[in-house]
């Protein structure tokens, strides 16, 4: 069976799985991951969670398509409503959403009992990347790795978090930019931020003289937060 092909950002994310042990996909996008994982004999099953009845009919097209049926079990729900309570999981993957979605999925999750605390979470969040460690934190999970990258003319970060039994306590730069980020500072970390502080210096230039005084100070804060780790 020939084998499938995954974008850089979700080769990216499948380097964090948890080696050996199932795993799941929330919004599987077509479930190109958990194929691709279970092909590189990574994991031994998966499961790929989808919201909707099409794309769901057309992950278990592709699934059937490459001979995976007996591994990969496609399931309709809502974010980790597709799991069964405390699912024995090497890892959770829930990529391509925003951050707010994730901390949605996350919380709802753990709200009805189905994350165990051994399970890694694998996260892509493409916005509100600060709400979403904020979460992780309350929550007292551990930011394990970080990745962040460049795909298609986009630059994409990736979360990598398991369950501490001590608190975790991060700093308000390491939340706004990333604990293990932040300390790599890497060329596609400082173009993200370098570009991101052309764009709200020319927002705040628009907004000045107006009477968005909160906006103009929040404005302001990141700019001040984004010059003081990029200078």
């Amino acid at each position: 069976m020939k084998k499938i092909e995954l974008s850089k950002r979700l080769q990216h994310a499948a380097k964090f799985v948890v080696p050996d042990e199932p795993i799941a996909d929330i919004g599987s996008d077509h479930a190109y991951l958990p194929i691709y994982l279970v092909q590189q004999k990574k994991v031994p099953t998966a499961i790929a969670g989808e919201v909707a009845l099409g794309p769901l009919k057309h992950a278990e097209n592709i699934v059937m398509r490459y001979g995976l049926a007996n591994k990969i079990s496609v399931r309709l729900g809502d974010g980790l409503e597709v799991l069964e309570e405390k699912e024995a999981l090497g890892t959770i993957f829930i990529c391509g959403m925003g951050g707010l979605l994730i901390k949605k999925i996350l919380s709802s999750g753990y709200a009805i009992g189905k994350i165990s605390q051994k399970t890694r979470l694998v996260l892509q969040a493409n916005n509100e990347e600060k709400a979403l460690r904020e979460f992780l934190m309350k929550e007292n999970y551990k930011i394990i790795a970080e990745d962040i990258l460049e795909d298609k003319g986009k630059t994409y970060e990736i979360i990598v978090a398991e369950f501490s039994k001590t608190a975790v306590v991060y700093s308000e730069l390491e939340l706004f930019f990333g604990p293990q980020l932040l300390a790599a500072s890497s060329a596609t970390f400082r173009k993200k931020w370098s570009q991101a502080l052309k764009i709200n210096e020319r927002i705040l230039a628009q907004l000045l003289n107006t009477e968005h005084e909160e906006k103009i100070l929040e404005i302001q804060e990141k700019i001040q937060k984004i010059k003081q780790v990029i200078s």
